[in-house]
């Protein structure tokens, strides 16, 4: 009876991290034959999980939504992650969630073995919270997006652009990317015939679905690289471009990664994009970073750099002092 229950707790797990199975993959993961796979699938569903099951060669199973939500299965590490999670969740950038990220959570703790409960309340005593001052997004409408994405749905709604200005959207959804901060939609815009992303804390109220779309091919393979190229550059009215001297590695740890765009080169340098609305800032900027590097673009930011320079030498007291060694090869 306990080797059978262990084997129903496996195949439900299977169940869960993949969408379609067959039963002789089943089978060969669970040691058995296909005969007991059916005999377990059957199992599960008088326990009132909806596993589907499709006949013939090609067929297989996958769990199904059911009416009633069935317990979940976690190893312990998925346990204290989901924890963690729903108390992130519960001052969070998603509003309308926090009071159900509460009870969740209430639920979860109730059922957490004491060992599990006592790292997740070690956590919760010994952290504290710097919430950041910034706008959230309403739940209902990152769910909506999130669906016209999956199911290719056009989306319209009424946006606020960057100088207030409303205006009515109508998309083709591709993707949603989170910076930790802010949400952004990318998507096509129908009445612009361009690629956009979007804050979707500036669309002023949930989303109406319209008609499914084909996909059209992305602007880029990877989407969080993009949007981070969107958000760096296009709102500013420099874009610089500078090879940097070090490793990417090296670079990231020094930026941020919604403030500049990076692109690994050749003999460990990197390409670091940058946007900013003036020269003068841009070039502060770029000196904090603390690394050698050429300017690529635009030229007004090396002359800018070269005044800038002088004027630090200045204040410096002229040029720099000469050492010993470098006034023997003059």
């Amino acid at each position: 009876m306990l080797e059978t229950s262990a084997r129903l707790l496996k195949l439900l797990s299977l169940l869960q991290v993949r969408r379609d199975w067959t039963g002789a993959d089943l089978a060969g993961r669970l040691g058995v034959d296909v005969r007991t796979v059916r005999r377990d699938v059957d199992k599960l569903r008088s326990l009132g999980y909806p596993v589907n099951s499709v006949p013939g060669v090609s067929g297989g199973y996958q769990l199904g939504a059911g009416a009633e939500l069935p317990p979940l299965l976690l190893d312990d590490d998925e346990a204290v992650a989901v924890a963690v999670g729903l108390r992130t969740a519960a001052n969070g950038t998603v509003a309308g969630i926090e009071e159900t990220s509460v009870r969740a959570l209430a639920k979860l703790e109730q059922v957490l073995p004491s060992r599990l409960r006592r790292r997740v309340n070690a956590l919760q005593e010994h952290t504290v919270s710097l919430t950041p001052s910034v706008a959230t997004v309403d739940s209902r409408t990152l769910t909506a997006i999130a669906g016209a994405c999956r199911d290719h749905q056009r989306l319209r709604f009424p946006y606020a652009g960057r100088d207030g200005e409303a205006s009515k959207r109508h998309v083709e959804p591709l993707g949603l990317a989170h910076t930790g901060r802010r949400w952004y939609l990318v998507a096509w815009d129908v009445d612009r015939a361009d690629w956009r992303t979007f804050r979707v804390d500036r669309i002023a109220e949930e989303p109406t679905l319209g008609a499914r779309f084909v996909p059209r091919d992305p602007p880029d393979a990877d989407l969080a690289s993009y949007v981070s190229r969107q958000l760096t550059v296009a709102p500013y009215t420099y874009r610089a471009e500078l090879i940097m001297h070090a490793p990417i590695e090296e670079v990231e740890r020094r930026t941020s990664k919604t403030s500049v765009h990076l692109e690994a080169l050749a003999g460990g340098r990197t390409l670091l994009t940058a946007g900013s609305p003036s020269l003068e800032e841009l070039g502060l900027w770029i000196g904090l970073i603390g690394v050698d590097f050429d300017v690529v673009s635009p030229p007004e930011l090396a002359e800018h750099l070269r005044v800038l320079g002088e004027r630090f030498l200045n204040a410096a007291g002229g040029a720099p002092a000469t050492t010993a060694a470098e006034d023997r090869t003059r």
